[in-house]
């Protein structure tokens, strides 16, 4: 399970808790454009990419903004409404076809009371997610669109093949036109 090794590449998982993980998680299989959590849902679970590429976005105005990707390998929920267990802000949706595993709010919770040491994954995980957070304000605040997109295209270059060019271009903040116009002159 991909799971248990990425959890594995972090920290020392003890036997009982990885098969308490293994026992309590799912697997689920998504075509493209299936919805993981509706805007105003809560948020139950965390989810793990073991394959496929992941949006998150919300409306502004009548428009969808994307706020971040996630791709294999990495974690991926609404964290506010995870968290808070407040509705969403946000919704979450393949956009291919994608397999990845899922573990409930009450589960985790379970895991951390009954295996103290997994806490330490979860700090973990949730400093990853400050760093990308921190990383992607940062960018808003202080870099140009141009900057933005220069930045996008050095780190996270199979992002402009696996997203549309609109969903990009509100990642970035930007109009699909200004992103044609930057991609063109690079």
């Amino acid at each position: 399970m991909k799971l248990i090794s990425e959890i594995s590449r972090l920290t020392q998982l003890p036997a009982d808790a990885e098969h308490f993980l293994r026992s309590n998680s799912q697997q689920l299989e998504l075509k493209r454009g299936d919805v993981l959590l509706e805007f105003d849902d809560i948020c139950n679970y965390m989810y793990f990419i073991d394959q496929g590429f992941l949006r998150g976005y919300y409306y502004l105005d009548g428009k969808e903004i994307t706020s971040w990707f996630s791709q294999e390998n990495e974690f991926a929920t609404c964290f506010y409404a995870f968290i808070s267990r407040k509705p969403s802000v946000e919704t979450i949706q393949a956009l291919e076809n994608s397999l990845i595993t899922r573990i409930s709010y009450n589960t985790l919770q379970s895991v951390y009371d009954q295996f103290p040491e997994t806490e330490r994954i979860g700090r973990i995980l949730t400093e990853a997610y400050y760093l990308k957070l921190e990383e992607r304000f940062l960018n808003i605040q202080f870099k140009s669109a141009k900057e933005r997109y220069q930045n996008l295209l050095e780190a996270k270059p199979d992002y402009l093949q696996r997203a549309s060019l609109g969903q990009i271009a509100s990642y970035l903040g930007v109009s699909q036109e200004t992103l044609s116009r930057m991609r063109a002159s690079i």
